[in-house]
């Protein structure tokens, strides 16, 4: 008896001439209202030329809007007009005309399983009803037509952030059926793709985008999709005032300092001090917008990077100045120390050295010089004390080769080489990130 049903019911669900059922449900096949001759049997679990040749699929796209582009997330949110349009032979009638009818009996049609593929969140929009719509021709075509909001992925490589160009994927992929069933194809090449070129991005701009037919390889076979590619290159201006100009300032800032005299401690150094702690604020606030992405270095991180430690350098040049002037004060006032005991000790063997001639001047003579008044032993030094002497006046002759003679000079020569240097790193560093 359970054999008999069941065996019924399969009758009832796949016969091209069944209308209802003996069970008293309403069949799968149930057909269009007012379109009774074309539904007559229709099963919209079977695709169009079931098993025979897959069925073509053609889409366009209008992307209406692109809302928001997350470096953080890495994704972008856009909603699209998705059309798709395929022919079911099933459905051909007499006559030149077409029939948009209610987007609710969508549910009677069998309809192709397309999704977007690394695709996060999406939703098909309801209001005032779903945003759906379905076109019947007399050849048996439909037009499927749908306003979806989705948010898809974006890997993206900041390491030339904010001169970077990125580029992005839309793509749409059949989920159960594979290539042998149907096939995906862009109705007029690029040109199914409407309204990208109209977008007004708040940081980027649309370069240029192009259409693209793949396959994709799965454990359960090869499925058909279509790539909608396109590159958003990235304001830079917004960039340049807010962080780049007001580094290359406090970096320009921090030079004034070099036209202050070294005697003006307090001025000079709250210069250094806040232009160190301003350009640490502005370092910290620029990277607070992208704390997600801090694993990268940025090409605004090498510049803030730069111009850090031109203001560090500046503070540092007058630390090394002052030092210098300080330690040139100090050795113009006479002390009494170990210089002033080398100097008599030079003294005492230069007379030594006089009186050892004299004594060998007179030697001829019958005059004796006594030991006991002269001793050679004080007037002569020993060989290890000189050696000691040497190696000092060798040391000392070092440190002063590295030793600033006129500590005035560091502010001059900072002058020059400090605008230099940054200038010459500006150089290098618009031109490896603007053209390489």
């Amino acid at each position: 008896m359970f054999c008999r049903h069941f065996c019924f019911f399969s009758l009832c669900l796949f016969l091209p001439t069944q209308r209802r059922c003996s069970l008293g449900h309403v069949s799968d096949t149930a057909s269009l209202p007012g379109f009774e001759n074309l539904t007559t049997g229709y099963n919209k679990y079977l695709r169009p030329y079931f098993g025979g040749e897959p069925v073509q699929i053609a889409m366009s796209l209008d992307i209406a809007s692109i809302s928001s582009i997350s470096e953080s997330d890495m994704d972008y949110t856009a909603t699209i007009y998705l059309r798709q349009r395929w022919t079911d032979p099933r459905l051909v009638f007499h006559g030149n005309k077409s029939f948009t009818l209610d987007a609710r009996l969508v549910e009677l049609l069998w309809v192709p399983d397309t999704y977007i593929v690394e695709s996060k969140k999406s939703f098909l929009h309801d209001v005032t009803m779903g945003n759906r719509l379905i076109r019947l021709f007399s050849n048996g075509t439909i037009l499927y037509a749908l306003r979806i909001t989705t948010t898809v992925a974006c890997n993206m490589d900041l390491s030339k952030y904010p001169m970077d160009t990125q580029t992005c994927r839309l793509q749409l992929e059949s989920w159960g059926y594979d290539e042998n069933d149907v096939i995906f194809t862009w109705l007029r090449g690029n040109d199914s793709v409407h309204g990208i070129e109209k977008l007004r991005l708040s940081q980027y701009t649309v370069e240029r985008y192009y259409t693209l037919v793949s396959k994709t390889q799965q454990e359960t076979g090869s499925y058909p999709r279509l790539i909608l590619q396109f590159e958003l290159r990235r304001n830079v201006l917004y960039f340049i005032l807010e962080t780049y100009v007001p580094s290359t300032l406090l970096v320009m800032l921090s030079w004034v300092s070099f036209w202050i005299t070294l005697d003006s401690v307090p001025a000079r150094t709250c210069i250094g001090v806040t232009t160190v702690l301003s350009m640490t604020t502005l370092m910290i606030g620029s990277r607070s917008s992208l704390s997600k992405t801090n694993c990268f270095i940025k090409a605004i991180d090498v510049y803030l990077g730069i111009c850090f430690s031109f203001i560090f350098g500046a503070l540092v040049e007058y630390a090394v100045a002052h030092y210098s002037s300080s330690q040139k004060c100090a050795a113009k006032t006479p002390q009494e120390g170990p210089s002033n005991e080398l100097t008599k000790d030079m003294e005492e063997v230069n007379i030594a050295n006089i009186l050892t001639s004299y004594r060998r001047k007179i030697s001829f003579t019958s005059i004796e010089i006594s030991s006991d008044n002269v001793n050679c032993n004080d007037l002569t030094m020993k060989t290890h004390e000189k050696i000691k002497r040497v190696l000092r006046n060798k040391m000392h002759r070092i440190i002063g080769y590295f030793t600033i003679q006129n500590p005035s000079n560091v502010d001059h020569y900072s002058k020059l080489l400090f605008p230099l240097f940054f200038m010459l790193a500006n150089v290098f560093y618009w031109s490896y990130y603007l053209y390489f």
